[in-house]
């Protein structure tokens, strides 16, 4: 195969000759002459094709000056027609090398209908997918054979540019808006027959799942706070919620941690063991007998979890789709950000690399239309804040990029004041043992801020023990025979008897 042999991927394709088959890249030179053609006949024509092609997918470099002409055209608003299309060509130098006018003419001489641009162009763009393909495999194949290559880094920047391509073929065509209206008023339907109110997945504490009705799908949640205030703990306690109360199975990527000291918070959480024990293994007779009993309820629970180190966008995204697949994954959970990459892509600053990953997570979160909650670290204006309001994390001290407030539907802050030695309100209220979870950011609702129970030895986020509403969703989950919870099979019907009040 004659490729040029390189360490990057060049951002033109380049024409190869596949010499051993003696096969022409993927081509359809006389469909380019009647597109072309096409365009400067009719009036109307280029606002058919204009994000179907691009002048890169024309294989003749005649026609992919040509075609540059009529963008340029488009671009300054201006008509195309074969004397405007002759002067652009002047105007950028083109002109001789597509062979005169002589040649614009012959273009539009051939023309018999306009009926079939679309299909046409369609056509075109896939030759040059096809193209694209050749050329990016012949490029993989010729490094594969070089041992000076790393081989992790060949298949993150293969996985890159295979995301690139792959990007380039996918156009979401606009809807009318009848089956939308009949699509949103199905959702508020199954809404309406829920007599708590949710529309969404439950995270299994009351007062938060009232505030965001349940974490909605093709939401991007980002969970923020400052190292030590639980950020983890509260996400597991989350999952467990989930998981095991509502079985709604939930994937976790675990960027941070191994699985095994993940399970081990679990356990702890579950268990009601304290951490440090079960790191030892230095327990009382009666905490294992406690193990034994309440570790039933992690078997076979609808979690799985991840721990690859400095995962990508890309692979979070191929793992992501197989899960979803074979498990039927309803959320994703990140932990955290800031420890992703976009490996295979070339940034200027590491915040820009941050803006592409957060902007990955929310597409991802609309392809596959489930919450992505994504942990993230607040940065030290926190700390250089004084008096107690100043501690209050606000949006702007998310780290290293505004598009992570940018791009997220919902954004929510753990705030435990007692960490800062505040342990009661101006009004004298305890905040011992107590965390305020801020929800700063609601794209779709309503903002708010709640309080739930931190038990820092088990690592475990609680709703409120003070709350009505809170009492009665602690004895439903726990009575085998209430008939008030009921699981569906979709896992979406969680019946309660009145609204919760706030803590």
């Amino acid at each position: 195969m004659a490729i040029r042999k390189a360490k990057t991927y060049p951002k033109e394709v380049e024409t190869i000759v596949i010499s051993e088959t003696g096969k022409l890249q993927p081509q359809a030179p006389e469909l380019e002459k009647v597109v072309l053609g096409a365009l400067m006949l009719e009036k109307d024509a280029y606002s058919e094709i204009s994000e179907i092609l691009k002048p890169e997918c024309f294989y003749d470099k005649r026609h992919e000056l040509i075609f540059k002409a009529i963008v340029d055209l488009a671009f300054n608003v201006r008509p195309i027609d074969m004397l405007t299309v002759t002067e652009q060509l002047k105007k950028n130098g083109a002109l001789q090398d597509i062979g005169g006018m002589s040649y614009i003419s012959e273009l539009t001489a051939n023309v018999a209908s306009t009926v079939h641009l679309e299909f046409h162009a369609k056509i075109i763009a896939q030759k040059y997918i096809a193209r694209k393909l050749i050329h990016f495999t012949g490029l993989i194949q010729g490094q594969a054979f070089d041992e000076t290559i790393d081989i992790e880094d060949l298949m993150q920047e293969a996985e890159a540019q295979l995301f690139e391509i792959s990007q380039q073929n996918i156009k979401k065509e606009a809807l009318q808006i009848n089956p939308v209206i009949k699509e949103a008023l199905n959702a508020l339907q199954k809404a309406a027959q829920r007599k708590e109110g949710l529309s969404g997945l439950r995270s299994g504490f009351i007062e938060l799942d009232r505030i965001t009705s349940g974490w909605q799908n093709s939401d991007l949640i980002i969970i923020a706070a400052r190292p030590s205030m639980g950020k983890t703990a509260f996400v597991l306690s989350m999952a467990k919620n989930m998981a095991v109360n509502f079985k709604i199975p939930v994937a976790l990527f675990s960027l941070e941690m191994s699985n095994v000291q993940l399970v081990n918070r679990l356990i702890t959480n579950v268990c009601e063991i304290q951490g440090d024990k079960i790191k030892s293994g230095r327990l009382e007779q009666y905490e294992w007998k406690q193990l034994d009993v309440k570790l039933n309820e992690l078997y076979d629970v609808p979690i799985y979890v991840d721990d690859t180190p400095s995962l990508s966008i890309f692979e979070l995204r191929t793992k992501a789709r197989r899960l979803v697949r074979e498990h039927k994954i309803k959320c994703i959970i990140i932990d955290y950000l800031q420890l992703m990459n976009a490996s295979g892509m070339s940034f200027g600053s590491r915040e820009q690399e941050v803006s592409i990953i957060s902007r990955s997570l929310k597409g991802l979160a609309k392809e596959l239309n489930i919450p992505v909650i994504a942990l993230s670290q607040l940065n030290r204006g926190v700390e250089a804040r004084s008096g107690a309001e100043g501690k209050r994390p606000q949006l702007s001290d998310l780290r290293e990029s505004g598009a992570i407030e940018q791009d997220a539907d919902v954004v929510c802050f753990i705030h435990r004041p007692e960490y800062y030695g505040i342990r009661e309100t101006s009004d004298g209220k305890d905040l011992t043992g107590l965390a305020e979870i801020i929800v700063a950011k609601h794209r779709n609702g309503a903002t708010g801020d709640l309080w739930l129970a931190f038990k820092h030895n088990f690592v475990r986020f609680e709703n409120c023990s003070g709350n009505d509403s809170n009492r009665e969703y602690t004895s439903m989950i726990n009575s085998d025979n209430n008939e008030n919870l009921r699981i569906i099979p979709n896992n979406e019907e969680f019946i309660m008897q009145r609204e919760p009040t706030p803590f």
